[in-house]
């Protein structure tokens, strides 16, 4: 009798593991759980206040521009020169500010010219058919020449005071800064697009068959000409972020950034095949980078084991993604 009574429970237990196992995020979780654990057992002060500030402070830059990745790439497309973009954001940022233009009317010129990049990057890629690994490569490369022109090689400082500049990632309560509001606020907004509106359902029938979903009536270059100045406005924003909490730009900033922030949603459960993603997912991804990042100093490993770390996951992660996506497709 206990057995059959057993064998009821098993099947719905069963059940809600292959549910679970379905979300596109369930990688990401789980690999979020291993780490965390790892180093919590690793490292006594793990758990503290001021080291989980430090790994949130750390996601919230790389996360933002993951959340404009993810997006891109889940209808298709790749955007290689938002580690460049960035820093050019940054650098804009130091000049205008220093040059004595208000803060708040540099911001809005940035987000224009970072989204022009990206939008130039949409047209060239559409209008020429050429694939935009190669586009994004060469704006990457154009604006980190332009980059070290400008400054010479050398750090620009900010030289005033700006409540606005301090705002972008302001340090409050228990050391946290306000960089992770703007990194919850814009996973929040951009999940709902990506999950709940039109425009979401149009961006996942682009990046899974850009011919039927022209067939149902998507214009599909539109789309992903919109999320190539999305990917383009986020690393812009998260450049200005930075800026808020250095105060100093270095011509170098940010140079392998697009490879983490690509990293980061593919842990998330995006594909690179396109057609599937997750908002949510980048999040995870990004915190779970800044988690490696931060524990392995703490943990007292060397510098250099962090790429090999990440490398490891990344390959588990897409390897889990492949597993679940075939299961969804039955």
């Amino acid at each position: 009798m206990n057995e059959e009574r057993k064998i009821p429970f098993l099947g719905r237990f069963s059940k809600q593991v292959d549910q679970l196992i379905k979300y596109r995020e369930f990688g990401a979780i789980v690999g979020f759980l291993i780490i965390f654990a790892i180093f919590s057992f690793l490292s006594k002060q793990f758990l503290t206040l001021p080291s989980l500030a430090g790994i949130l402070t750390i996601a919230a830059e790389l996360g933002i521009i993951s959340i404009g990745v993810a997006f891109l790439i889940i209808s298709g497309e790749f955007d290689l020169s938002v580690g460049s973009v960035f820093a050019i954001a940054a650098m804009t940022f130091a000049l205008l500010a220093n040059a004595g233009l208000h803060p708040v009317i540099s911001f809005f010129i940035i987000v224009v010219i970072t989204s022009g990049i990206g939008l130039v990057n949409g047209m060239i890629t559409l209008r020429t058919g050429i694939p935009s690994f190669i586009t994004t490569l060469g704006m990457m490369m154009f604006c980190r020449g332009v980059l070290l022109a400008i400054s010479g090689g050398f750090t620009i400082s900010y030289r005033g005071h700006s409540t606005f500049i301090n705002v972008l990632c302001l340090r409050f309560a228990g050391g946290f800064r306000t960089s992770a509001l703007w990194f919850i606020g814009l996973m929040v907004l951009f999940g709902i697009i990506l999950g709940r509106t039109q425009y979401g359902n149009w961006v996942f029938a682009t990046g899974d068959n850009k011919e039927v979903a022209r067939a149902m009536g998507v214009n599909p270059d539109r789309v992903k000409l919109m999320n190539f100045m999305f990917s383009g406005l986020l690393a812009g924003f998260a450049g200005c972020v930075n800026f808020g909490r250095f105060k100093l730009v270095d011509p170098t900033m940010g140079m392998g950034m697009e490879l983490e922030a690509i990293s980061a949603a593919v842990i998330g459960g995006t594909l690179l095949s396109g057609g599937y993603g997750s908002i949510v997912g980048a999040f995870i991804g990004a915190v779970l980078i800044g988690m490696v990042r931060s524990g392995l100093i703490l943990a007292g490993a060397p510098a250099y084991w962090y790429q090999a770390f990440i490398g490891i996951i990344l390959i588990v992660a897409a390897i889990i993604n492949v597993k679940v996506r075939r299961m969804v497709a039955g």
